[in-house]
């Protein structure tokens, strides 16, 4: 049972016992203010949710080490947490005492953040923020979460987000400017839809051009520029096997004249053997061949050894600058110029090509290895470019002009009622 007993100084000092059944006190200026908190710490240990005072003293850089170090996820998932952590929350929170964050200090710091990055990253890191304090809640140590009610940026899909191009355009344009090596990678993400992940992580073994398929079974990540081989693919779905795209089984069969083809080989390596890297493959690779396939920018041959680099910045403005070779005014353009279409966007393409071609969207969800239909509707099929003429199709079997037809009253000959009424 708590008490309270008048100090030398005149203060009030409340004594009870928490939940271990350790003497516990805290001194007010008044009696009524020990009475009132003696009676709210004695209800909250009876009912299982009483938080020590003392324990809201722990830095969130000591906490959020210990809530990290207790994580059993993927290694992907752990690097990403670890970034943000150290990127955007450590040299923020790191020194504030878990109970002095308070409400508004959280949307304070919400909105100074969206600020500086997108809406998109902001979301992730006040994400991760809101789970360790949920956590420290659980632990005790503090009674309530701040971060319930705080307002994020609202997240907007922006032109250009996503791309996607006609299958016209990958086999006539983009395939022919890829370097014959990488042409099979860059395909199966056309033609089958493949993860960057998922190309890595394909052998030979899982490859039948008799039968025209493909057998997801295994990934390999990256993780602090290292990469790893994962025996099982991002879920249990992405587990597939996966019709290939006629496209994808001639540049396969081509592919495989190239390279190591035993079952336990890779498919899809760099020149000396290895897995490749995602971003020496963005910059060496994709990047350049989407400037030749007139994709990204646009160079022109101004003179004889004169070439004409053009390009768009990330605000719009349009550059551009000349070089004596071709090779020069491409690399420039792949480097300087914002946006085009992503690896991953071939995805996107892969299957806006069969939702729109009328493939049954639970067959799209199978070969495209998603958990849910849903997320094949929602963030994998776009609107195709040629929607227009889709839309016009529907309506292909009827009259132009419904009102020039035989049966209209008011055309010339027709019938009318006797009468002079309208």
């Amino acid at each position: 049972m708590g008490h309270i007993v008048k100090t030398p100084a005149g203060t009030y000092r409340a004594n009870w016992r928490d939940a271990t059944g350790r003497q516990k006190a805290k001194t007010f200026r008044t009696k009524r203010e020990a009475s009132a908190f003696l009676a709210e710490t004695e209800a909250s240990v009876s009912r299982g949710s009483y938080v020590d005072p003392s324990a809201g003293r722990t830095k969130f850089s000591a906490y959020a080490d210990r809530w990290l170090l207790s994580r059993s996820v993927e290694a992907t998932t752990l690097a990403a947490w670890s970034s943000r952590l150290r990127a955007r929350l450590l040299p923020y929170w790191g020194g504030w005492q878990l109970g002095k964050i308070d409400h508004l200090a959280v949307q304070e710091w919400v909105t100074q953040l969206g600020k500086q990055v997108a809406p998109a990253t902001v979301a992730s890191c006040f994400s991760l923020f809101s789970s360790i304090l949920g956590s420290a809640v659980r632990s005790r140590l503090i009674a309530f979460n701040p971060c319930e009610g705080v307002r994020l940026p609202a997240q907007r899909k922006r032109a250009g987000g996503v791309q996607t191009i006609s299958q016209s355009e990958v086999t006539d344009r983009l395939l022919p400017a890829v370097p014959e090596w990488h042409r099979a990678l860059v395909a199966a993400a056309a033609g089958a839809g493949l993860r960057w992940g998922e190309c890595l992580g394909l052998r030979w073994g899982c490859v039948d051009l008799t039968s025209s398929t493909l057998v997801v079974e295994r990934v390999v990540i990256e993780v602090d520029g290292h990469l790893f081989d994962k025996p099982y693919p991002k879920s249990a779905k992405s587990r597939r096997s996966v019709p290939l795209a006629p496209f994808l089984e001639q540049t396969l069969q081509r592919h495989r004249e190239l390279v190591a083809h035993s079952p336990d080989d890779r498919v899809f390596t760099n020149y000396e053997g290895g897995s490749m890297l995602r971003s020496n493959f963005r910059r060496q690779i994709w990047r350049p061949s989407l400037v030749r396939a007139g994709l990204l920018g646009q160079v022109a041959e101004v003179a004889p050894s004169r070439f004409r680099a053009t390009w768009s910045d990330r605000d719009g403005a349009q550059w551009s600058a000349e070089f004596p070779t071709e090779r020069e005014a491409s690399a420039c353009v792949a480097t300087k110029a914002a946006g085009g279409l992503r690896f991953h966007d071939l995805r996107h393409c892969y299957a806006t090509w069969l939702v729109s071609s009328g493939v049954p969207v639970n067959i799209v969800q199978a070969v495209m290895g998603h958990e849910q239909a849903s997320t094949t509707l929602n963030r994998y099929t776009h609107t195709p470019a040629d929607f227009h003429e889709s839309v016009r199709k529907v309506f292909g079997g009827f009259a132009d002009d419904p009102l020039t037809t035989k049966d209209d009253p008011q055309s010339e000959g027709a019938s009318t009622e006797k009468g002079n009424g309208p």
